[in-house]
């Protein structure tokens, strides 16, 4: 089987399938690109253990495959311009850097296919030595069953075709590694008649079996999906994704087709140390399609880090505070872009994954921030730090607005946030129209229409709720039929009831404040919120020609994230929203003692908070947990039947490195345990003696009773010649591995 021929071609071959199937849905389910030089690595890295290529021109041939593979991925220059060899070195050292300080998140991409190279390295290794040396393939194959199976399952990936291909290649190799290990077990010659004899009726039945497995008609399911809401159809049930169906909440972006329930998603996202809780927005968008949200172009224009962002939430004459907010996203956040507060003025470098060169590119059209590493290319920006303005609006200042002058706003600019769409239903403009009446200017219109959505009439709800229909309007469907939604149901239908009025709105996304974790630390009285996939969330900014976009939250359950000063004057609107318990710009508190805020925070933080966590996360995650627990129960079971294959190796390492004498008695004594479990059992009243003459007969040796005489002269004399144990340590080592079933 070691020869060059063509069944070891096709095992060789056969095995690359197999291992093909692990890299199929990769491409398909993750961002990685260049799928085709890993599956180029896998084919020369078997044809090397095909063609018995000396150890060292093996490793040097895949190395060199793997230097150019991830020239071409990840950098400009030529192979041979040893520019790129130099930066890859430099970078390699980064991140061994980053593993030895367990950061990993900071791993480039680079790096990162390296590592997945590396593995792969390995598979095929295993993958020979298991077909070659071992002639067993069973485990593999199962796994690989079970992996396509859990991803047709619970992700979009579509294992129909490949759990065929799978079932066939693993039951022929299976078929050939049988015959094999039989020709080895009665040292027969390989006589290639012989192979095809017994090939021949196996891939007729494999043949025969999967023909009957396609064409049968196949029962109905008995019970219903257990994951109803996991598997989307397409790319439906992906964040953002634009497709109306289940989703699995977080941000995404595209947002062309709304609706759907979603799944709360307890992912972490990031994390931020400020002065209190903050909305961050991601992005805007400014037409509406009946559907969902687009942008209506772009405009893209780069600036440096610590440079001011070219953006403009208002005009420099309001009275602000300033705020300063330190951002660590987790593993799971996988954009390029940066999340951000209302009213940002710098983005701060502080442990970026480039050490030189990092910019921004921001698309004003949407105010979208892509981070941008010193190779021009996308990165995800791991941890930064945001100033920002927090603005404190007057209630005459926002009254100020009463209608439309162009000589103050451009017609342009004013009909593209007024923006509806033409087959926009009636009743939407009348319903606006009734709601405003009576109302003066632009800011008791949008506040009277944001307090609207807090009456009964109207649901909070992520699970009912409705996906529009070819001819149905995704805020017509809201306002008057189904009247239950999330977010993104009550942001998009206050934009669109105010452009009715002629209020220019946009419709902005991003992450509420999320969950408190712990105080800061120092004397700065700075606060540690989380932020996870469900905190994804999206409300509007009307826009005041005097104060330049303001927030709004129409979204039940959340408070309205600006500052009003009111003076000793009340709103002239009666339906002013009460804020929630849980607010965004945080309440001043009476200074503290440093000391007394520590204590505070350990036992917020150790205790009580501590404790309601572990409470959420077994209620959360009960069901994994158990299935953890039966894997553990089932695996513990397995070794403990299969304990004869691996408890002698044990034993054997135990007694390795002891030279000692007084060794002698334990030694045999635990000899003796293995053979009861071998099943040499000692009978009752039977002598030392007796048992080792049983043994030798058994295993056709003089070991047992030799070991036995001196044990017997170690038991009563308690005294042994110097050098005992070392003497006679590989006749025991021979009866420990006799035993090896």
């Amino acid at each position: 089987m070691t020869k060059r021929d063509f069944p070891t071609f096709l095992l060789y071959f056969l095995g690359f399938m197999l291992l093909w199937e692990w890299l199929r849905p990769v491409e398909e389910l993750t961002k990685t690109n260049g799928i085709e030089m890993f599956i180029g690595f896998l084919l020369v890295s078997f044809g090397l253990f095909f063609l018995k290529i000396k150890w060292f021109w093996h490793g040097l041939i895949n190395l060199l495959i793997i230097l150019i593979s991830i020239n071409r991925l990840y950098f400009d220059e030529g192979f041979f311009h040893f520019q790129w060899l130099k930066d890859f070195s430099s970078d390699l050292i980064h991140n061994i850097g980053y593993i030895a300080s367990r950061d990993w998140n900071e791993l480039s991409n680079d790096f990162r296919s390296l590592l997945f190279f590396i593995l792969l390295w390995l598979m095929v290794y295993l993958i020979h030595y298991w077909l070659i040396k071992r002639s067993r393939i069973f485990i593999f194959f199962f796994l690989t069953l079970v992996y396509i199976t859990v991803l047709d399952t619970f992700t979009t990936y579509s294992a129909k075709t490949a759990i065929v291909r799978t079932v066939i290649v693993g039951f022929t190799v299976m078929g050939m590694l049988t015959y094999y290990r039989m020709q080895h077990k009665e040292k027969l010659h390989n006589q290639p008649a012989a192979f095809k004899k017994w090939m021949v009726p196996i891939l007729g039945m494999i043949a025969i079996s999967v023909l009957f497995g396609i064409m049968t008609p196949k029962a109905a399911p008995l019970w219903p999906d257990p994951v109803p809401y996991l598997k989307a159809t397409g790319k439906k049930g992906e964040a953002g994704s634009g497709g109306a169906g289940p989703h699995r909440v977080g941000y995404g972006t595209n947002d062309a087709a709304l609706g759907g329930p979603f799944i709360a998603d307890n992912k972490p996202v990031f994390k931020y140390e400020a002065s209190g809780k903050f909305y961050w927005k991601m992005e805007t968008k400014d037409t509406y399609t009946g559907k969902g949200w687009i942008p209506s172009g772009a405009a893209t224009i780069t600036y440096e880090q610590d440079e001011s962002v070219p953006i403009v939430a208002f005009p420099s004459t309001l009275k602000i505070s300033k705020e300063t907010a330190i951002v660590k996203t987790n593993g799971n956040y996988q954009y390029p872009y940066l999340m951000y507060p209302f009213g940002i003025k710098k983005v701060l470098k502080i442990s970026p994954i480039d050490p030189d060169g990092n910019v921004f590119l921001i698309d004003k059209n949407i105010e979208r921030i892509g981070y941008y590493n010193h190779k021009q290319r996308p990165s995800i920006p791991w941890t930064f730090a945001v100033e920002f303005e927090v603005p404190e609006y007057t209630e005459t200042e926002l009254k100020a607005t009463t209608e439309y002058n162009s000589a103050v706003l451009a017609p342009e600019f004013y009909k593209r946030y007024t923006q509806v769409p033409d087959k926009l239903p009636d009743r939407v403009r009348v319903l606006a129209e009734k709601i405003t009446a009576g109302e003066t200017n632009w800011y008791d219109k949008a506040k009277v229409v944001e307090s609207y959505f807090s009456s009964n009439e109207y649901t909070y709800d992520q699970k009912n709720v409705a996906v529009p229909g070819k001819n149905i309007d995704y805020v017509d469907q809201f306002l008057f039929e189904t009247k239950k939604g999330y977010c993104d149901n009550f942001s998009s239908s206050m934009a669109v009831l105010l452009r009715s009025v002629g209020i220019p709105t946009r419709w902005v996304k991003g992450f509420n404040g999320g969950e408190f974790v712990k105080f800061g630390e120092g004397t700065s009285g700075t606060q540690i919120f989380e932020v996870k996939n469900k905190n994804a969330h999206s409300w509007v900014e009307v826009y005041f020609p005097n104060l330049g976009w303001v927030p709004f939250e129409p979204t039940k359950g959340f408070s309205n994230p600006i500052d009003i000063d009111f003076g000793t004057e009340q709103p002239s609107s009666g339906n002013q929203t009460p804020a929630p318990s849980s607010v965004n710009k945080p309440v001043q508190k009476p200074e503290r003692d440093p000391e007394a805020t520590k204590i505070q925070s350990e036992k917020s933080a150790d205790v009580s908070n501590n404790w309601r966590m572990t409470q959420i996360f077994f209620k959360e995650n009960w069901k994994l947990l158990t299935l953890i627990i039966i894997l553990i129960s089932a695996i513990v079971t397995a070794l403990y039947r299969v304990r004869g294959k691996w408890l002698p190796y044990l034993i054997l390492l135990r007694f390795r490195f002891n030279r000692q004498d007084e060794a002698y008695g334990t030694a045999y004594l635990v000899l003796l345990q293995q053979l009861e479990r071998y099943g040499l059992k000692r009978k009752d009243h039977q002598t030392l003696r007796n048992y080792a003459i049983y043994v030798d007969q058994f295993f056709s040796s003089r070991e047992m009773t030799r070991l036995t005489s001196r044990y017997e002269q170690f038991l009563y004399s308690r005294n042994l010649p110097e050098g005992s144990w070392k003497e006679d340590r590989k006749l025991w080592e021979n009866l420990i591995k006799k035993t090896i079933a």
